[in-house]
C-alpha cells in the first residue's frame, strides 16, 4: 500500500497498468486498492503543482504566523476551523515554536493579502497576534524544483 502511495504522490497521472508494472501487481489489484484508499479517505484528491508564475496569471503568498488562546476543551482545533473556512487560506497548520498557528494565504496583491489580515484575520476571536511573511519566490514545492537553470545544450568547439 505504502509503495503505492508513494507513486502516486510523485505522479497521480500514472496508469494502474503502469503502476501495476512498477509493483508487481495486478492492474486489478491497483485499482482496487486506490478506490479502496480514496473510500477510508487515505488519498484526499489529486492535485497539479502549477508555476502561476509562467502563466502571468499573478498572484501573492503569505505565511502568516499566529498566535492564539486555545478554548477549553477543544484546544486549537475549533480557532484553527473557523480560520481555514475562509476561501483565502490554502493551509493551516498547528506548529510548534513562538506561534501557536502556520497559515498559508493567497491574494490577488499584497494589499489584499494584507486586507485580509487586518480585517478578517486578526478579528477572529482568540487570535492574539499575527506575524505575515510574503512569499518571494519559489525553489522546490511538493518535491518539485522550480527555476531549474537549463544547461548548455550546444555543442563544445574544439580548436
Amino acid at each position: 500500500m505504502n509503495e503505492i502511495l508513494k507513486i502516486l504522490e510523485t505522479d497521480c497521472r500514472l496508469s494502474p497498468e503502469e503502476i501495476a508494472a512498477m509493483t508487481g501487481r495486478t492492474p486489478k489489484e491497483v485499482k482496487e486498492l486506490i478506490a479502496d484508499l480514496e473510500e477510508k479517505g487515505i488519498i484526499r484528491r489529486y492535485k497539479a503543482v502549477i508555476d502561476w508564475e509562467k502563466t502571468g496569471d499573478e498572484r501573492i503568498f503569505a505565511l502568516i504566523d499566529v498566535k492564539v488562546s486555545p478554548e477549553r476543551g477543544v484546544g486549537f482545533d475549533a480557532i484553527a476551523e473557523q480560520i481555514y473556512r475562509y476561501p483565502e487560506v490554502h493551509t493551516v497548520y498547528l506548529v510548534s515554536g513562538l506561534h501557536d498557528l502556520r497559515v498559508v494565504v493567497e491574494g490577488k496583491s499584497m494589499k489584499e493579502v494584507a486586507f485580509f489580515v487586518a480585517e478578517k484575520l486578526a478579528t477572529v476571536d482568540r487570535v492574539q497576534s499575527t506575524s505575515t511573511h510574503f512569499l518571494l519566490k519559489r525553489y522546490k514545492e511538493d518535491g518539485v524544483f522550480f527555476d531549474i537553470p537549463e544547461s548548455d545544450k550546444r555543442l563544445a568547439i574544439v580548436p
